[in-house]
């Protein structure tokens, strides 16, 4: 029973899956306090409430709403999505495509007997296995 509990627990895939929970927690940590240090102030600056929001509050029929709590929560969000997009998805996205092109697609053709999409030089469909003829490419010069 422990064996196979120990099979699992040492799967590549659990421990980058953990490792990556972790990093994921301490970056959030990091976005967050730069939000909050310097993005929401500086917003605040703009608008003239000096970064904070939650003392803002409505009072409707004796009922009092503070809908600054939800403007400090959604200004975070927002930003710190932004920061997010701009810094660490953006950046590998463009590394990736840099470093690591896509391979070219061969080109596919429908199987006379199924319309399965094979490619072009198949003689065998994959899906219903009927005998199909290769199409000839014309040699480039």
């Amino acid at each position: 029973m422990l064996k196979g509990f120990r099979d699992f627990m040492m799967r590549g895939n659990v421990i980058d899956m953990a490792v990556g929970v972790v990093i994921g927690a301490a970056f959030t940590a990091v976005v967050t306090g730069f939000v909050s240090a310097f993005l929401t102030p500086l917003i605040g600056v703009v608008v003239g409430a000096a970064g904070d929001f939650a003392n803002y509050k409505a009072t409707l029929g004796g009922v009092t709403f503070p809908y600054g709590q939800f403007l400090n929560v959604l200004i975070a969000f927002v930003l710190t999505a932004a920061v997010l997009y701009f810094c660490v998805v953006l950046p590998v996205t463009k590394a990736t495509a840099r470093y690591m092109p896509k391979k070219p697609k061969t080109p596919k053709r429908p199987c006379p007997e199924c319309l399965t999409e094979i490619p072009e030089a198949a003689r065998r469909c994959a899906a219903c296995t009927a005998v199909v003829e290769p199409v000839r490419v014309p040699a480039q010069y």
